[in-house]
């Protein structure tokens, strides 16, 4: 998604490289993560984790950032959303998404939600479901080249949306104004778990960037 904002001048190379080394690390950290859920190792294999956890802690630790990731822009202004708890690259929260976009409005994402985002059993977080579908309501919205802050969401809950591989697609329904509607659905493997409607509003720095093309 683009945002009107001060790009800084990271090339892209160093980017890739930067990623190349954080990558790598958000997905050993998700992986634990799960394991802190699915393990059933004995106790003294749970002591040890946690030594080894607290140290790698005592290594990040030495610096820590003055900003978080997401006040970093690229070039042009794309926003580097490396902490963004659904697609970031180095948030392992994430599951992380990589959502596909076109400029009609049209997005979609196929991806895994396992034992770290279990509501009910066996079934993702209604949470979770309503934060997956608003990112890529967000992508839908962006793509068709008006980026906007979520006004209002409404979901319905089809049915349960089972652990495993899913897949989210949205599309634009229409627009007013610094208003656009878009719409998107959770598949699972036995049909649509849930829709979801979102209101989203052109900041006003997006407008005001507008209003000054000739």
């Amino acid at each position: 998604m683009n945002w009107p904002f001060a790009a800084d001048d990271t090339p892209a190379s160093v980017v890739e490289e930067e990623a190349a080394v954080w990558r790598p690390l958000a997905e050993a950290a998700r992986e634990l993560v799960d394991l802190c859920v699915m393990s059933d190792v004995d106790e003294a294999e749970v002591r040890a984790a946690q030594a080894d956890v607290e140290a790698a802690v005592a290594r990040l630790r030495k610096v820590r950032r003055t900003q978080t990731l997401g006040q970093e822009h690229l070039t042009a202004g794309r926003r580097r959303p490396w902490g963004n708890p659904v697609i970031g690259l180095r948030n392992p929260i994430a599951p992380p998404l990589e959502v596909h976009s076109r400029p009609d409005g049209r997005a979609e994402t196929d991806f895994h939600c396992g034992a770290a985002y279990e509501g009910p059993p066996g079934l993702v977080h209604g949470g979770v479901v309503a934060l997956i579908l608003d990112q890529v309501l967000g992508h839908s919205v962006g793509a068709a080249g008006r980026p906007g802050m979520t006004g209002t969401l409404t979901l319905v809950y089809r049915q349960g949306t089972p652990l495993g591989d899913l897949r989210v697609e949205a599309w634009i329904d229409r627009e007013d104004g610094i208003k656009t509607w878009a719409k998107a659905r959770m598949i699972g493997p036995d049909g649509v778990t849930a829709e979801a409607e979102g209101v989203f509003i052109l900041p006003r720095a997006v407008r005001e960037s507008l209003s000054r093309r000739p």
